[in-house]
This record gives structure tokens, sequence and C-alpha cells, in this order.
């Protein structure tokens, strides 16, 4: 097809009835594009937008995550913009329409930026906060994200096919198909383009006078009532739900059966664990941890992220192991094969390839080199950038880069799975443990004082980033599978891609580090916040220093995770509830809540489907407009911070009509209705859908 070449109709159907359900026996799976089809897929135009959106959504990401503590998601973002721009060229300039898989490989390259960022900025910023810049430089920061998104990609490609096709209809992936939806919509144009234009409008407007112009409350808390006051301060147990509507989009998607799950395990957390802590600590004098008040003086939140927090993130680590056990066959199969095609290699055989275009990737012989490769890479940036001079560099360099690469293998397929079920991996809990494990083995072997922790905090940004990538990859390889994309190009994109996203995210990085600063001192008295980063170096300094690990608290976590694995339930599920606030998992039950009672409303299974189908268009909307919202709303907070001005006002300070007064007394209240009557609106809108009207 040339460019000129004007678009079949076939793009414009809707994805196959079978799209988001399991297959029956010896159904097949057809893409939208179907795989005998050839449409373009790289070309220049989704080049440049990538890279583009890479460079501008690495900013803002790395921005708001050291500001805020909270990353965004680029790529809904840049699936709007990648339609939007099809749309603009087609009115303008009278070109043919971006294709599907097109806007695809925009997505492959432009977000690739919030994925290095996230990995970036949860652990390079310690370097500052630990007063170790002196030792670091940008091209050694730059190089941490790099080499871990190359091994996000390397050690999660070979399990793409049990993902995406093996697993097909079994996990949700609530982001992929919001993205997918999205995608869909714009290439549909209508109805459904409509439906998905006014509901992201709907959430924007509902999150920016929420959270961003404080209209009401952004989280819902029981502890803000005064009538609970007395029950709160005594047993500490405390319910929060958070007010927003992309959250609640989320929860939609996500179903019911994974959103219980999730919420069981902040009940366990919130009203068992918390209040327990809270009863122990009556009987214990003085602080449990040293420079902590004393347990009993603690309120529900601290307790929670001082000892609940990490039985969490033993859960989570209990539970990737279980993971890992369990897809030990596909392990062996992948290792197997890649072994089998070098061996073929070396004897001078052709490289075998699927004859179906939607599954050529690259070959398993190529990850394992890429991972060879690049672990070299690893092992010689750690050998002489960080321990040039120690006395035994050869062979702590070897031990860390074996540690970053098994961690990160083991913990890549769980960060995927997590990301597929519930669109949100466990990214800083499972890199605190990289860095609590890699701190206790380094320390065995002599390394201590600054030598010791940059080497550890760069093996945890290696980890990191490489848990992010296969989070955000497999995202990808599900939107590819069910468009019709080709996987190695995905890959390639995404390889490519993390060059750019890493240069951009260190020069931000050590942008703010000199403009803002990361923690308080002479030049910088009021520093980005960088929650993650300072708890990274917090736990280098206990685990290194005189504190040590929670061990215990992470063995109780372990105790609960594969207690769940007994019960039948998904560990990691149960683990992530366990270690989430809670204001981030109760929403989720509302919106599956909401799913679940339209595909129950009536008995003719069209009318039901019918139904179910237009909310999930609302609820990719809803995830839709508070990404963009977010993105919107860390722009103008840069903007303020730079002038020095407001632009977003304070509606809690407002003086008209007592406005502010009022809100300061009711909007926890208020932010609970109204998040209740969104959810109401979604099942009322949805339930006026047709079968008829439906298509």
């Amino acid at each position: 097809m040339t460019e000129t070449e004007p678009q079949t109709p076939l793009d414009d159907t809707r994805l196959p009835e079978n799209a988001f359900r399991e297959l029956r026996t010896g159904e097949d799976y057809v893409p939208v594009i179907p795989p005998e089809r050839v449409v373009p897929e790289v070309t220049l135009r989704s080049i440049v937008q990538g890279i583009l959106w890479s460079i501008v959504f690495s900013a803002a990401a790395t921005y708001l995550a050291l500001k805020l503590g909270q990353g965004i998601e680029s790529a809904i973002p840049i699936s709007i913009l990648a339609v939007g721009f099809s749309a603009l060229i087609v009115h303008t300039l009278h070109a043919r329409a971006s294709t599907l898989i097109e806007n695809v490989n925009v997505l492959a390259i432009g977000a690739t930026s919030g994925i290095v960022a996230g990995g970036s900025v949860f652990t390079m910023p310690a370097i500052f906060i630990l007063g170790l810049e002196g030792r670091s430089s940008y091209f050694q920061i730059f190089l941490v994200p790099l080499l871990g998104a190359l091994l996000g990609v390397f050690f999660l490609a070979p399990f793409r096919r049990y993902f995406v096709r093996d697993l097909h209809g079994k996990l949700p992936y609530p982001e992929a198909r919001a993205t997918t939806e999205i995608l869909m919509a714009g290439k549909r144009g209508g109805r459904s383009a409509f439906v998905l234009t006014y509901s992201a409008f709907l959430a924007a407007v509902f999150d920016f006078v929420g959270p961003s112009m404080k209209g009401w409350a952004e989280n819902f808390s029981t502890g803000a009532i005064g009538a609970l006051q007395g029950f709160t301060d005594k047993y500490k147990a405390v319910f929060t739900l958070n007010t927003s509507a992309a959250v609640l989009g989320l929860g939609y998607i996500m179903g019911l059966d994974y959103a219980s799950i999730i919420f069981a395990g902040s009940m366990v957390s919130f009203f068992v664990l918390v209040p327990l802590f809270a009863f122990l600590g009556q009987y214990i004098e003085g602080p449990i941890t040293a420079g902590m008040p004393a347990l009993a003086a603690m309120p529900a939140e601290d307790i929670f992220f001082e000892y609940v927090r990490p039985i969490g993130i033993g859960g989570i680590f209990a539970a990737g192991i279980i993971s890992i056990v369990k897809m030990s066959p596909v392990i062996v199969q992948a290792s197997r094969q890649a072994l089998g095609e070098i061996a073929r290699l070396v004897r001078g055989g052709v490289q075998q390839e699927s004859p179906v275009r939607t599954d050529h990737a690259l070959p398993m012989s190529a990850n394992l080199i890429g991972i060879a490769a690049t672990g070299l890479a690893v092992f010689l940036y750690f050998r002489f950038s960080v321990l040039a001079a120690n006395e035994r560099a050869t062979a702590v360099a070897l031990a860390a880069t074996v540690l970053a690469l098994v961690i990160a293998f083991l913990f890549a397929a769980v960060s995927a799975w997590a990301i597929a079920m519930i669109s949100i991996t466990p990214i800083s809990g499972m890199t605190l443990t990289t860095l609590i494990v890699t701190a206790v083995a380094l320390s065995a072997m002599g390394l201590a004082g600054e030598e010791g922790m940059l080497q550890v905090l760069l093996i945890g940004g290696v980890v990191c980033t490489a848990l992010s990538m296969s989070g955000s990859l497999v995202t990808q390889y599900k939107i590819g599978y069910w468009l019709g994309a080709t996987p190695r190009r995905i890959e390639v994109s995404n390889l490519l891609a993390s060059v750019i996203a890493s240069a951009a995210t260190t020069a931000v990085i050590l942008l703010l580090a000199q403009v803002y600063g990361f923690s308080p001192g002479p030049e910088h008295p009021n520093p980005l916040a960088a929650p993650q980063p300072n708890a990274m170096a917090a736990v280098l300094r206990g685990v290194m220093g005189e504190a040590g690990a929670p061990w215990f608290l992470y063995g109780l976590g372990a105790v609960f995770a594969v207690s769940a694995e007994f019960c039948g339930i998904s560990a990691l599920a149960f683990a992530l509830g366990m270690y989430l606030p809670m204001e981030l998992n109760s929403p989720l039950v509302i919106g599956a809540l909401v799913a679940w009672l339209l595909k129950r409303s009536s008995p003719d299974a069209a009318l039901a489907k019918a139904r179910h189908d237009k909310g999930t268009l609302i609820a990719s909307g809803f995830i839709a407009g508070g990404a963009l919202v977010g993105v919107f709303a860390a722009l103008l907070r840069f903007v303020e911070d730079s002038a020095g001005i407001v632009i977003v006002p304070d509606l809690t300070e407002a003086a008209f009509l007592g406005i502010g007064t009022w809100l300061g007394a009711w909007g926890n209240w208020l932010g609970l209705a109204v998040f209740l009557l969104l959810g109401v609106y979604v099942y009322w809108d949805s339930y006026r859908e047709s079968s008829e009207s439906a298509g």
C-alpha cells in the first residue's frame, strides 16, 4: 500500500466478538488487521510523532513523579494525540489517515518515555539525596535506565505468546483495553468516538475540579468524620476511597473478581493489621524503630507505611516466586527454543520464522544474545565505573551483575502479570526488595560506605527500569495482538526509543536537582518531595547501617501470599491489595460492581452485552480523560512553581458566599457523594443502550 492509497473499509470494523473473552476449543482469534493484509506500520510520520511525544512525556513524567510521587500514564494520552494527528492531516493536508498499527508504532516509541522515567526517577535522585553526586555523572545516570529498558524487552519477549495468546481472555488488561478502544473509536469515528469523547471530557472536568481545584476531597476518609474520631483514634481502623473518575473506569474494566481480591488484601492491611499493631502498641513503651514515635502515638497511615506495607512487600516477593514457579514450564520451553535456535545458527542453519506476520518477533536466539550483550555491558559499567578503585572490583562487579540479571528476570514476568491484571505494577515495592537483597549481599562481600550505596542504587535503577519496561511492553503486545501489529516492530521501536527517553529523563533529573533539589539544604530550602527516592535512600541507610531490614515483616507477607495461593485466589492480586493504599483499591470495587450489574441488567443477552460494551467505552473515556488532565495539571503546576503565580484556584480558600468554609467542612462527604453519583451515571447512561444502537 502506498502513502496515497485510500484506506479500505476493513479498518472501520469493530473488534472481533472474541477479543475479550476466552476462546472456545478450536477457535482462533483473528485481529482487526488480519496477518495477510499489509498496511503502513513503521513510517516517517509514526517515527517523528513517537520521538516528539517521547521527549515531551519524559519531561512531564519525571517532574510529576519527583514533585508528587505519582507517575503519569503516557500510553493513553499518546494514543489520543496519534488519533488527533491523523484527523488533522486528513482535514488540512488531505493526506491519508494513519492506520491502526501505524498508531501502535507511535505508541511503542512514545510510551517508552513514561516507562524509562518511572524506572529512573524512583532511584537515581537518591544519588543526590545521599550526597553521592560527586561520584556520579550524566553518562552514568543515563546508562542505568537504558540498560534496564533493554533488559526489560529481552526478558519479556520470550513470554509474549504466553501472555497475549495463551492467556487470552483470562486477564482483563484494563489499560491495553482502554487504549485499544481509543484507537478503534478514532478509526471508526461516529457514535463510538462521540461516546468516548464526551466521557473523556466529563472525566477530565471531574478530576480537574476535584483533585486540582479541591472542589471536594480527593480521598474520602472515615478518619475525617468527627463522630468517628474516638473510634479512629482508639482502633486506627480507617476506610479511604479515591474519588477519581479514572480509577472508577479502571475498576469497571478490571472486573469484580480481581477487584474483590485486591480489596480483600486492603481490608486485611487496614482493618486487621493496622489495628493489631495499634493494639499491641499500648503495651510497648517507646519507639520500635529509631527516629520514629511510639507505636501507640502513630496515626493509622503511618503505621501502614512503616509496619504494614513491608508485609505487603514480602507478599509481593513471595507471589512473584510463586508466579515464576507456575510459569516454569513456559520458561523452560522458551529457554529450550532459544538454545535450539542458537545451536542451529552455530551449525549454519537458517533461522526459522513463523509464516504469520502477526507472529513475527525477535527470534529467541536474538533475545538470548541481547541478554548476554546487555549483561556484559552492565558488568563493564559496574566494573570500570563505580568499582574502578575497589580491590575486589571484578568479583564484586560480577556479583552485582548476576544479582541485577536474576532479580530483573524473576520480577519482569511479575510486573507484566500485574499490569495485565490491574494496570498497576508494584515497582517501588519490588525495587525496595531489590535494594535490600542487593545491599545485604554486597555488604557480605565487604562493600560499604558511599561506594556500596552507589553500587546498590545503580543495580536498583537497572532492575526498576527493566520492570517498568516489561509492564509497558506486555500492554503494547496485547494492543498489537488485538489490532494486528507486528510484534518485532513493537520490540525494535521500544529498544530504539529507550535511548531517547533515557537521555531526556536524565537531563530533566539533573536540571531539577540543580534548580529545586530533592532534600532540604542551604541551597534548596524547599526541594521537590521526591518520595520514592527518599524512601530508597532511607532503606540504604538502614540496611547498610545499623537498623537492618524488617525481615520478620517480609516473612509475614510471604505467609499471606502462600495462604492466598492455597485458597485458590491470586496471591499477587492479594499482595498488591496489602501493599497499595486502600484509597486506590476501594474505588475499583465500585467500578467493577457497575460493570457486574450491567452484565446482568437484562435477560436478553444481546441487550445486556450492548449495555456493558457502552459502559466499557465510557470507562475507557474516564481513564483517558483522567490521564490527560493528570498531564495538564502537572504542566500547570510546573508553570506555577516556575513563575511564582497561581493559575489553578484553590476552592477551599474561596471567600465567595462562604464556599471555601463550606468545602472545608463538607468536602469529605461531597467527594463520596459525587463519586457515587458518577457510578450511578455510568450505569444510567449505559442502561439506555439498545441492542440495535450498539453498532
